[in-house]
């Protein structure tokens, strides 16, 4: 019976226009019932609990899924999250890949990582927990957002703190090896293009950054050259229709070497990176 009512829920959610509509209904059937989405066919007819209507219905709304279920998954994390906090996606997984890659590479013993503009601090928290002897802080602005955070971090080694990401952690100023970013990055003029998982449930401060989208990736510039030590790195994500642009922010005249752009895993560009510049 719960795979027929998955089938109905998959054919409502497509109807919706939810992206992803098999994967969310067994996800949500999984969620009510208390069983791994590959134990769906375990779960006796006599065990249907009708609350999963209740979710579809939210789903239909289209609510994101983990505000439904309360957790969002991001490499070898389960994160809460809910209203007031991004919800971490797929894509920025392949950033902060390559952002481990990196600092694995500068054979550095423990490595200083800074996370600007953490959110539920998925990054921070990834970074943490597979670069392990590195020192990772993390800053989010948004006291609704740190709710999230705060609980996310909770038993980890990742320095939280409070405050704007264009004026943070000037006790490091010379000292981090790597910074990374997930700003907002959608221009105003996009508002109505925006998925309405994201315009009408994630909070507009982590979306939306002046007319062109860039007005913090052009602070979070000026901020990670002064935090990073010469050689250091900086990663930060962009929207794909920004490839070619981000790294142009990051020019040899303010003191970077090797601005480059780097696709997501739909061969879109996602993340720009560059290197601070030897003296």
């Amino acid at each position: 019976m719960l795979l027929a009512e998955v089938a109905q829920a998959t054919q409502r959610l497509a109807d919706a226009g939810v992206p992803s509509p098999r994967n969310d209904a067994e996800e949500l059937a999984a969620f009510v019932h208390g069983v791994k989405r590959g134990a769906l066919h375990s779960v006796k007819d006599a065990d249907f609990d009708a609350r999963y209507w209740e979710v579809i219905a939210r789903r239909e709304q289209r609510e994101p899924l983990q505000h439904i279920t309360g957790r969002a998954y991001f490499r070898y994390l389960e994160l809460q999250v809910g209203p007031g906090v991004f919800v971490p996606r797929p894509e920025t997984e392949s950033v902060v890949g390559w952002a481990i890659d990196a600092v694995r590479a500068m054979d550095v013993v423990e490595p200083c990582i800074v996370d600007l503009c953490t959110g539920s601090g998925a990054i921070a928290l990834a970074l943490a927990q597979e670069v392990p002897r590195s020192r990772v802080h993390a800053v989010e602005l948004s006291e609704e957002a740190l709710q999230w955070t705060r609980k996310n971090v909770a038993g980890s080694r990742v320095d939280l703190r409070q405050g704007d990401a264009l004026d943070a952690f000037h006790d490091l100023d010379g000292q981090v090896d790597l910074v990374i970013s997930n700003p907002p990055y959608i221009p105003l003029t996009e508002w109505e293009y925006v998925a309405p998982e994201a315009r009408d449930y994630d909070p507009e401060l982590a979306l939306f950054s002046g007319e062109d989208g860039l007005d913090l990736i052009r602070g979070i510039e000026r901020t990670a050259h002064r935090l990073l030590r010469p050689g250091g790195v900086v990663v930060i994500e962009h929207a794909d229709t920004q490839g070619g642009q981000v790294p142009w922010i990051f020019t040899e005249e303010r003191g970077w070497a090797d601005a480059a752009d780097h696709p997501d895993l739909n061969n879109r560009p996602r993340f720009a990176t560059a290197r601070k510049a030897l003296p």
